[in-house]
């Protein structure tokens, strides 16, 4: 394996102040730190991780070396990773090959060099990891065991592989855990994209035109705390049944050409590609925003955008305007990447724990009953999704109800 890919050694102390804060709020990863050290259940596997290289997904990588694997690490998205961050997991033993702002090639070699382990159990980040095991090195898929996959865009691209019949080693749906869909992509998602937005443009939200495109967990956390900012929400759809959901929530519903021109803010939340386009930067006021919360940058399509600015120039830091030719700026954040990791520091500590602890016992059961699993995708099992929860709980000192033994009998009932 090659030596680790950081930027710079000496950020170290910077990162570990970072991975020790997130540590702090989140409990729920804590036990399970605690209950793999005295178990190591990954003794003798090699894990390698592509997942937004910041100091909660440090965290997850340190408790699976602690349960005895070698761990390889690299970022999932050239402009997420945290060079402090990176640097102290280097200083801590892991594999590390990542580093801030990286070039699509040097994005590309940090994937292989993470591959390079030779892994056991694979944790993706929107699914770049699996595509190379399943065209570029393949020479590695006999000791894969198996994965996870943490986001919607992942899983997409697994269920089109799985669908095709050509998966060829069984993946965990992490996304689709209630534990993960119901808090990370809604409320994790709704508050971090308006941190990366308010903290790079330092603009006001309350009283401007919010047009949210996209109406899926995501998208309903951005647009409900849009609202909850002040803002007036437009929702863009192309799904009739969550288009009537999101009226019914209290939001405007109309097509994209006809929010274009009312917009002072646009969020892409869809995972499709080509998402705003020329038909609608030909329609935008002068100072439109725009921010992408979707996994590619994609949505937000550049192309069309450099094709008809007749300049660039940059605004602000993570600002970007394209001058158009009658002189309206349109200003894109984040270069179109993921704004609430490229301009901020992805989804608060307390969201992660519960994503993460998914994360950390899914790999536990791929490795426990990988000979039993199929070349498909998972859910995750409901006693993992139940048992998060219940432990979540507990860190938030929390207790609920139990059905007495004459309620379960009752309740069983219904099914004879």
């Amino acid at each position: 394996m090659k030596n680790n890919i950081i930027r710079d050694i000496n950020l170290a102390p910077s990162g570990h102040r970072k991975i020790e804060w997130v540590k702090r709020n989140m409990p729920v990863l804590s036990k399970i730190e605690e209950e793999f050290k005295r178990e190591k259940p990954f003794t003798g596997k090699r894990i390698v991780m592509s997942i937004h290289l910041e100091a909660k997904t440090a965290y997850l990588a340190k408790v699976l070396k602690e349960g005895g694997a070698e761990v390889s690490i690299t970022g999932s998205n050239p402009l997420s990773t945290q060079d402090d961050v990176a640097a102290a997991l280097a200083e801590d033993g892991l594999h590390v090959y990542a580093w801030y702002n990286s070039t699509n090639e040097e994005y590309n070699e940090h994937l292989n060099a993470a591959l390079d382990i030779k892994p056991h159990i694979v944790i993706d980040d929107g699914g770049d990891l699996v595509h190379l095991l399943h065209s570029t090195r393949t020479e590695l898929v006999s000791e894969v065991l198996g994965g996870c996959e943490e986001t919607t865009t992942g899983v997409l691209r697994l269920r089109a592989r799985d669908k095709a019949g050509q998966l060829l080693f069984p993946m965990i749906s992490v996304n689709d855990a209630y534990c993960k869909y119901l808090f990370d992509n809604r409320y994790g998602t709704g508050q971090s994209v308006w941190d990366g937005i308010m903290r790079t443009t330092n603009l006001i939200v309350a009283g401007k035109t919010v047009v949210v495109i996209g109406y899926g967990w995501c998208g309903k956390g951005v647009a409900n705390k849009a609202k909850g900012l002040g803002a007036n929400v437009v929702v863009c759809e192309v799904n009739p049944i969550k288009a009537i959901e999101a009226y019914m929530d209290g939001f405007r519903v109309m097509p994209i050409n006809d929010a274009a021109s009312i917009g002072d803010f646009f969020v892409t939340v869809t995972g499709c590609s080509k998402v705003l386009t020329k038909e609608h930067y030909e329609k935008m006021k002068d100072g439109a925003i725009l921010a992408n919360a979707g996994h590619f940058d994609v949505e937000i399509w550049k192309p069309d955008l450099e094709a008809m600015a007749a300049e660039k120039k940059l605004m602000r830091n993570n600002i970007m305007g394209y001058v158009m030719k009658d002189g309206r700026v349109i200003n894109v954040l984040a270069e179109g990447r993921l704004v609430n990791l490229a301009a901020g520091d992805g989804h608060p500590a307390e969201i992660m724990d519960m994503s993460f602890a998914l994360q950390a016992f899914c790999a536990k059961y791929i490795n426990d009953n990988h000979k039993a699993l199929g070349k498909k995708v998972y859910e995750v099992p409901e006693e993992i999704d139940k048992k998060v929860a219940f432990m979540k709980l507990e860190g938030m000192g929390l207790m609920i109800d139990k059905l007495t033994q004459e309620q379960e009998e009752y309740l069983k009932g219904w099914g004879e």
